[in-house]
């Protein structure tokens, strides 16, 4: 009776470029993470402790005190609030605006097709340091009685809302249009044959098939918009109406600041963006190849 026997798997040998090629990932991501590691472990000592045996020590004693007093001593729920109401309004508004200026640029041919691409691009070639004191002084010109708290755009959501969008709009017009383009005339075609109007061609044809596109989009605009920092600070002078990056200044003291504090809130700040990253991962990695395909 005769047996016949599995054949056996060779296994690949470790090539030294892999073995190279980890390292160096590994190596990498420590040194990404560290900063995060060092600020984690400064946030759970006391500074009593750290005053007295540095932060380059063992410590000896580990709580979540600093955490919670960061959270009640910064009012952070009510900055929290604030940031949602500039996050979400500028979001949803430079999807719209932008995905609206990508559906022209790239479903209709005229004469200034590009130029008018390259108009609105051009915004975010524009150093923000540099517009800032013209900016600065518009603001300060522009009432709005009965609109904002202060009466005028200056030290209002408002002021930062449409900033944002500024800013913005250029960036998500270009990927959105380089999206746009790649996908079948046929369809817009067919929808205009059959006597579709142009907004039911963008807002129920087109539209619909951009939604990874504007999911990916969306996903970077909430993040750099919550950690907008150099706004905030030069267009908000009410602590009340500023955002949870400039209320982190809450928790330093006149005559004395605790590191060990101020890492803690600055961790808790960071939480709403991971969460977004880690709901919309998908998106947001799918995103950073999008329109790199055609253009």
């Amino acid at each position: 009776m005769s047996t016949v026997s599995a054949p056996v798997k060779q296994r690949t040998p470790i090539r030294p470029a892999r073995i190279l090629l980890h390292t160096f990932l590994v190596v990498t991501a420590l040194a990404w993470l560290a900063p995060l590691l060092w600020a984690l472990l400064a946030a759970m000592r006391p500074y009593g402790e750290t005053s007295e045996k540095g932060y380059v020590s063992w410590p000896d004693k580990l709580s979540l005190d600093n955490f919670t007093n960061a959270f009640t001593q910064s009012d952070m729920l009510h900055y929290f609030g604030n940031t949602l109401l500039i996050a979400v309004p500028a979001v949803l508004l430079t999807l719209l605006l932008s995905s609206m200026v990508a559906f022209y640029v790239s479903r209709f041919d005229f004469r200034l097709n590009l130029a008018l691409l390259l108009v609105f691009t051009a915004g975010n070639l524009l150093p923000q340091q540099v517009i800032i004191t013209p900016l600065y002084r518009l603001y300060l010109l522009i009432d709005l009685p009965g609109i904002t708290m202060s009466g005028k755009l200056y030290d209002s959501a408002l002021g930062l809302v449409l900033i944002h969008v500024a800013f913005q709009s250029g960036f998500c017009a270009f990927v959105l249009s380089n999206y746009m383009r790649s996908l079948p005339h046929e369809l817009t075609e067919a929808a205009l044959v059959d006597g579709a109007s142009v907004w039911r061609l963008y807002w129920q044809i087109v539209l619909p098939l951009c939604k990874p596109a504007m999911a990916a989009l969306a996903t970077l605009l909430s993040i750099w918009i919550y950690n907008d920092f150099f706004w905030a600070i030069v267009l908000i002078s009410t602590g009340e109406n500023m955002p949870i990056t400039s209320a982190l200044n809450n928790l330093s003291g006149q005559y004395f600041t605790d590191p060990n504090l101020v890492a803690a809130g600055a961790l808790l700040t960071a939480i709403p963006t991971l969460i977004v990253y880690f709901v919309l991962q998908r998106q947001f990695v799918s995103g950073l190849t999008l329109g790199a395909n055609k253009g």
